[in-house]
């Protein structure tokens, strides 16, 4: 028999700090390329871990920190600066990372085990971070509440659980979609994986671990990045992933993408799953009115005060400093909608993740720190090849679906009005 206390069981998993720093060296193993120093990769290897003292100035003050969110905000500006600069990257070298794909999925892999355990091991008071958007957090108790009635609850801690996995199947799911969108649309699996193991790499994962309100709305966007061919099933993920609000900045980016491509179809699955999940939230207000005020949404409206507790760069300043920002971002959000134009898929990530930067200068609580909302985008870009032949594909009226469904729907009516054909007497 095995001792289960024997020293081979004594297993402590590391600190922030340790993850940082071993994270930072594995990372410039794998993806810096030695042979060729000055190159746009190698930029990207060692600027990506950078916010990491942010967050961990961050952690040390209980989010109280004047200096950590100066730190996030500038690094978020450079790499703000990283996604506009893309624009003009048309052409890249094939640079590939130094382990094979197989190497690359054993590490994932166990990776992605280590953040299960990182996650089950996670104490209650330590794995909370910002706040849970209210409709979100109405949800989920309401769930646990459910199946309290049902007796679910005698032997499992649900508000300890369903957080974590619903959390660690959110994160699977962007991993997988990283992979298939190196593999499907990059046309290297090489890549897909390097962006995956990155990803889990990366301490803003294993951070916010069981933060799965960072993560769900960006398991959809990758998604919809995927489908990007099918412009109906990626407005219905991004949809989906408005919920979270603030994908909702992606929608110029992705209609002037879609333009006399698949923009009117793009648009009405977006306004219906969007409009679905409008529902829901107003059904979840109809049900409990205490969440009312909440939903006002100050931290999102320049023009309201923030709720209080926000914390942020600004924290003790007059609220009204968000507004020069927010309409500064309205007039970029215009400008991407517009140009370039026509758009391919690289200008799409590119400008996503800068839109989704973006918001992090003039979010009233904690701006800077949403790392996760955007850090998918990040990684496809700067593993991506060069994309300029990726666009929408051209909607051919006699072969499309939609096409030959409302044909059919306008010949269904039309026999509808006119009614049946006079029956005719002969002799």
């Amino acid at each position: 028999m095995i001792d289960p206390h024997s020293i081979f069981f004594d297993f402590n998993l590391p600190n922030a700090t340790t993850w940082f720093y071993f994270s930072s060296l594995l990372t410039v193993a794998l993806f810096f390329k030695f042979s060729r120093l000055l190159s746009i990769r190698n930029l990207d290897v060692l600027a990506l871990p950078l916010l990491v003292p942010g967050l961990l100035l961050l952690r040390e003050s209980d989010g109280e920190n004047w200096f950590g969110y100066l730190w996030l905000l500038i690094g978020s500006a450079y790499l703000l600066f990283r996604c506009f600069l893309d624009l003009s990257l048309v052409t890249r070298p094939a640079l590939a990372p130094n382990l094979n794909f197989g190497g690359l999925a054993w590490l994932a892999g166990a990776l992605f085990v280590c953040l299960i355990a990182v996650a089950v091991r996670q104490p209650k008071e330590n794995g909370e971070g910002s706040r849970t958007p209210v409709v979100m957090d109405q949800v989920q108790q309401q769930g646990e509440q459910l199946l309290q009635k049902q007796g679910v609850t005698a032997d499992l801690d649900v508000k300890f659980w369903a957080p974590r996995i619903l959390a660690l199947a959110c994160h699977l799911a962007v991993v997988l979609g990283l992979v298939f969108v190196g593999g499907w649309h990059f046309q290297d699996w090489h890549s897909g994986m390097a962006a995956a193991t990155l990803y889990l790499l990366l301490p803003y994962t294993a951070l916010d671990i069981t933060q799965w309100h960072h993560v769900w709305p960006m398991a959809f966007v990758v998604w919809a990045v995927f489908s990007y061919r099918r412009p109906t099933l990626s407005g219905a993920l991004l949809g989906l992933a408005a919920a979270a609000y603030f994908p909702l900045v992606l929608l110029p980016v992705w209609i002037s993408f879609y333009w006399r491509r698949g923009a009117g179809r793009f648009a009405l699955a977006f306004g219906l799953t969007g409009g679905a999940c409008l529902a829901i939230a107003v059904g979840t207000v109809a049900i409990n009115p205490s969440v009312q005020s909440a939903l006002s949404l100050p931290d999102w409206w320049p023009l309201l005060k923030p709720i209080g507790g926000t914390r942020g760069l600004w924290q003790d300043m007059h609220w009204a400093y968000r507004m020069p920002l927010f309409i500064g971002y309205l007039a970029l959000l215009g400008i991407t909608a517009l140009w370039p134009s026509p758009k391919n898929l690289a200008h799409v990530l590119a400008l996503s993740a800068a839109a989704i930067l973006g918001v992090q200068f003039w979010y009233a609580d904690q701006g800077g720190t949403y790392i996760l909302w955007y850090l998918p985008l990040l990684l496809l870009l700067m593993f991506r090849p060069n994309l300029s032949d990726r666009n929408p594909l051209p909607i051919q009226r006699e072969t499309d679906w939609l096409w030959r469904l409302a044909r059919w729907i306008g010949r269904a009516f039309r026999r509808i009005v006119r009614g049946p054909a006079p029956v005719v007497r002969v002799g």
